[in-house]
């Protein structure tokens, strides 16, 4: 568990740098792109290491028809977590779509595992990144960039499936099966 914490904390220090601590940010320079980028990596690793690691502690006992509601739930983050890079017709539909997902992602798979480290995991992603969009809103104006191609989006739509199928497949070869038998 100490290291899911360390890769929490990692992650959400390198994440909040740059929003609270403007000027040291700005003082590295480009270096400090590639720091950060090392810090969030090294984060991935010690909370995947921590997560897999940790001892198992129940905490309740989610019903078996969430792994539907988590499924649903992760095929729409994939979709929201797209509009970010989308040049569809639904571009700039939302202000923060990648932290956004991250709430879906999070919820999701709260819905699913009720063990401590799941709880710690998730919870504090979920956290984390509704604080980014609270700190990030306080910081930064936005404009509303003009819809695109209404084409576009049936290309996000096939990324969308194709990335969650992946994803699926990932999590089948680490041994977690996403789906109900």
């Amino acid at each position: 568990m100490t290291l899911l914490i360390i890769g929490i904390l990692l992650w959400v220090g390198a994440h909040m740098f740059k929003r609270l601590a403007p000027e040291a940010r700005a003082r590295m320079g480009d270096k400090g792109k590639g720091l950060v980028a090392l810090a969030l990596l090294a984060s991935i690793v010690l909370m995947v290491i921590g997560y897999r690691g940790a001892a198992f502690v129940n905490v309740w006992y989610p019903p078996s028809f969430m792994v539907h509601i988590n499924n649903l739930l992760m095929l729409i983050a994939f979709f929201v977590f797209g509009l970010s890079a989308t040049t569809g017709s639904l571009r700039g539909r939302l202000r923060h779509p990648q932290l956004l997902a991250v709430k879906i992602w999070a919820v999701a798979h709260l819905l699913v595992n009720g063990d401590l480290a799941s709880i710690v995991l998730f919870g504090s992603m979920l956290i984390w990144a509704g604080s980014e969009v609270a700190v990030i809103n306080r910081a930064e104006s936005w404009e509303r960039p003009a819809p695109g191609d209404p084409k576009r989006n049936l290309l996000l739509v096939v990324i969308t499936v194709v990335t969650f199928a992946i994803t699926a497949a990932i999590h089948a070869w680490l041994g977690v099966w996403p789906f109900p038998g």
